[in-house]
Order: structure tokens, then C-alpha cells, then sequence
């Protein structure tokens, strides 16, 4: 009998290392299918928050959390009970911008030392080509004392959830597929199958599976960078960046792409391991490391043209009270992880400055890694020279003209200042309103 039929029978068990915002949806869509899942994470806080049936992630919700069958727990030793292991772990960066592959190892470490034969090992955890197998894999055999391709089978299978959308979700995303040899590929792709609708899409060898992962991300990148260098330009120009975007999508082949904060742990980061990879190899990234360097900087550019508009108002700028709006590195997501926003409140430091942050969606426990200003609630906010809109919570994007307005000093329209980091509110209104507007 395959591992696929004995996963689908219920006689074996699936794992799920890692229950972020990948790997917590994963182990709920297994479970929702009838699978055996043993969800394990090594923050106990984050199982309890599971087994009460909360979603810190927000991806699944609540009462999903606290219907599902997963068997969440952070004892390793139950990991035995498994026959197929998925590893989605986060993969971030160092301060050099080098891969920190830590949590991957230690998750090989933790997932060898209880692993057992006839298992397949599947990772999902962006990472160059040839990690899995040249780093991952002799830390499997070498916990577990077992010979891969003979006592166990390895495979690739890149994450492409996008957090916070409710459109493009983990079942209708077409999930690449990757395994050592052609049997290993047709099992993990049957199991995948299992809860990807839309279906897996294989490939030839693992190397190729990790490159798509790191290239698809590595081009939206660098999309991204041209748009926010045109932005820095037309800025210059006193050009409109968006009414430009606008009248060239008019055009059926243009690309959507805007200008924008980005981080996050993946757009902003998977570059990186990318051009890691090819330096080692003797090759020096042009464009893909120059994208880097642009969309690094727009935090700062964000900041210098707020301190122009506070100079153009007449502000004391060490006295200004500058208002951000949002610290998530994306709309309608918890997650802060390398958030842009808190380069440009980094900056405003620089200039004495130390702004009120605003977030209603943000993991309060991520957000204070992240930066040691405390979030306030957006009610208390009040007296603002000026407003920054980082970030599109669908929250910031609702607020009328007068509840924007209520966060400002007592003080003529013409010396409030609103910078719109993403173009979403009524430039039209705001300026016909006299509010000195600004936006990328």
C-alpha cells in the first residue's frame, strides 16, 4: 500500500512542523480532508492559543481553529506518530542580508531525531537551490541514523500563501511539486492533491522546485523597484506616480505593479538567498541586487518627504506629532515581521522625531520585536501635525474625511499634513478640503 492510501485510509499519520501562516492552514486543510494531522510548533504559547481556539494569524479564523481536528502539541516525540512531514518554518535573513538557515536545521535536527522508516521529509521553507538536499538532508541522516533514499525519501514543495488575501487561498493556488526520484514525486503529489483543488504542478528535481520559489518572488521584486524609482523620480518632476500607473494600465500588456513599502518574509527577503547563492558561485547580481537596494531605501524616502512637508508647513520639526497608520509590512495582516514601516519610523528618529504608531490588525507580541514604541489605539489619537497611512488596513482606507480629520490639532487645514504611502484616499476631496496631501 502507497503512503498516499495509508494517509487518505487514516492508518498514517501527517505532520506539520512550524504553525505559522503557512503551516497552520496547511494542517487545518489536511484535517478538514479527513487526515491525521499532528500540528507541532515549539512556542507552547502559540499551541495554547490553538487549542483555545484562537487564530493569531487571522488566516484561518477563530472558529475554524476551534472546530479542526489537528492535534496541535509542542512535543517533538509525537512527530513519530507520522509518516509524511511537511517543514514550513520561516527562513529570514541576518543584518549582512545572508540566508539564516537556523530554523530549518533546527526544525531537520527535531524532525530527525524522530524520524522513522519509510517516511518522506517535505519542505516548504523558501531557501536557495540545493539547501534541501546538501544541508537539510545529512542533518536528517545524521539525527536519525538513517540513510535517505534508502530508509526515508525527501521532497520540495515551495508555500505560495499569500497572507491576508481572501482570494488567492492555499486551495486554489497551484502548488509545485518536487521529490528526489519519480516515485517519491508521484506520492508527495497525491497527497498535496489532497487539498490543493486546483492541483500540483511537478517538477523534473528538488534544485528546480526551490529556484521557482526564490525567482518568483525575486521578479515581483523587481517590478516593484522600478516603480518605486519612476515614484522617487516624478517626485521630483512634481509628477503625479499614480495618475501615471493609471493611464498606463489603460494599455492591455501593462504590468500591475505600484510603488510600495517592501518587506514582509518574503518579497523582501527571498532576493536575498537568491543572490547568496549565485555570489557563492562566482556570479555578482546586477539587477536583482540593485531592485534590493532601491525598495531597502523607500522607508527613508517615505520619511525625508515627511519632514519636507513638515518644513513647507512651517512645523517645527523636533516638535511635530507625526501619526503612522498601520505596521504591518501588508494590508489586512497581523504580521510584522520585517515591516518597511518601522524604517521610516527609524528615521524619523534620526530627526528627533518619535511618531505615534496605529494598528488595530497588528500581533501586538510581533510588533513589539519589531519596535519598541508601544502601539496606542486609533481613538486616542489626537493632535497630529501629521498623518501617515502606511499601511491599507481596510480600517484606514473607510475613514471619512472627518474622522481623518479628528486625529489633527485645532489648526488651519493647509497645516495638516496626510502622506499616503499607498494612494487610497480621496486625493481630489483632501485637496479641495486645503490638507497639504503627499503621496508615493
Amino acid at each position: 500500500m502507497s503512503l498516499y492510501d495509508r494517509i487518505k485510509s487514516g492508518e498514517a499519520a501527517l505532520s506539520l512542523i512550524g504553525l505559522g501562516y503557512v503551516g497552520m492552514p496547511l494542517a487545518v486543510a489536511f484535517a478538514a480532508k479527513g487526515v491525521r494531522v499532528i500540528g507541532f510548533n515549539r512556542n507552547q504559547a502559540r499551541i495554547d492559543l490553538y487549542k483555545s481556539g484562537i487564530d493569531p494569524t487571522h488566516e484561518v479564523g477563530d472558529e475554524v481553529i476551534a472546530n479542526t481536528a489537528v492535534d496541535f502539541t509542542s512535543d517533538e516525540t509525537r512527530l513519530r506518530e507520522a509518516s509524511f512531514h511537511i517543514v514550513a518554518v520561516p527562513t529570514p535573513i541576518n543584518q549582512d542580508h545572508t540566508p539564516d538557515l537556523e530554523p530549518v536545521e533546527n526544525a531537520s535536527r527535531i524532525v530527525g531525531r524522530n524520524l522513522s522508516k519509510g517516511s518522506i521529509v517535505v519542505y516548504e521553507s523558501t531557501v536557495y537551490p540545493g539547501v534541501t538536499e546538501d544541508i537539510c538532508v545529512p542533518i536528517l541522516e545524521r539525527e536519525s541514523g538513517l540513510k535517505c533514499g534508502l530508509d526515508f525519501k525527501v521532497g520540495y514543495s515551495p508555500e505560495r500563501i499569500n497572507p491576508g488575501d481572501k482570494v488567492h487561498r492555499l486551495e486554489n493556488i497551484k502548488k509545485i511539486v518536487s521529490g528526489m526520484d519519480a516515485e517519491t514525486l508521484e506520492e508527495i503529489r497525491n497527497i498535496y492533491n489532497i487539498v490543493i483543488e486546483v492541483g500540483t504542478y511537478p517538477v523534473s528535481n528538488i534544485k528546480t522546485a526551490e529556484a521557482i520559489k526564490v525567482v518568483e518572488n525575486s521578479q515581483r521584486d523587481i517590478n516593484i523597484a522600478f516603480m518605486n524609482e519612476l515614484a522617487m523620480v516624478f517626485d521630483k518632476m512634481g509628477i503625479d506616480t499614480r495618475e501615471v500607473i493609471d493611464g498606463m494600465k489603460t494599455k492591455w500588456n501593462a504590468l500591475n505593479f505600484f510603488p510600495g513599502l517592501v518587506g514582509g518574509h518574503c518579497i523582501g527577503v527571498d532576493p536575498y538567498y537568491f543572490t547568496y547563492e549565485a555570489e557563492r558561485l562566482g556570479y555578482h547580481s546586477q539587477i536583482i541586487a540593485a531592485g534590493r537596494k532601491v525598495n531597502d531605501g523607500m522607508g527613508a524616502f517615505v520619511a525625508d518627504a515627511t519632514i519636507k512637508q513638515l518644513i513647507l508647513a512651517g512645523k517645527r520639526v523636533r516638535d511635530a506629532k507625526v501619526v503612522i497608520l498601520g505596521v504591518t509590512f501588508k494590508e489586512n495582516c497581523p504580521d510584522t515581521r520585517n515591516s518597511k514601516v518601522h524604517d521610516i519610523s527609524r528615521r524619523l528618529n534620526e530627526y528627533g522625531i518619535t511618531p505615534v504608531l496605529v494598528d488595530p490588525q497588528a500581533d501586538p507580541e510581533g510588533a513589539r520585536k519589531e519596535c519598541p514604541t508601544p502601539l496606542v489605539p486609533l481613538e486616542s489619537v489626537k493632535d497630529a501635525d501629521c498623518v501617515i497611512l502606511a499601511v491599507a488596513h481596510q480600517e484606514f482606507c473607510e475613514l471619512s474625511l472627518e474622522q481623518l480629520d479628528a486625529l489633527f490639532a485645532p489648526m488651519p487645514n493647509e497645516e495638516k499634513i496626510v502622506i499616503d504611502v499607498k494612494s487610497v484616499l480621496n486625493k481630489a476631496a483632501l485637496e479641495t478640503a486645503g490638507y497639504r496631501y503627499w503621496r508615493l
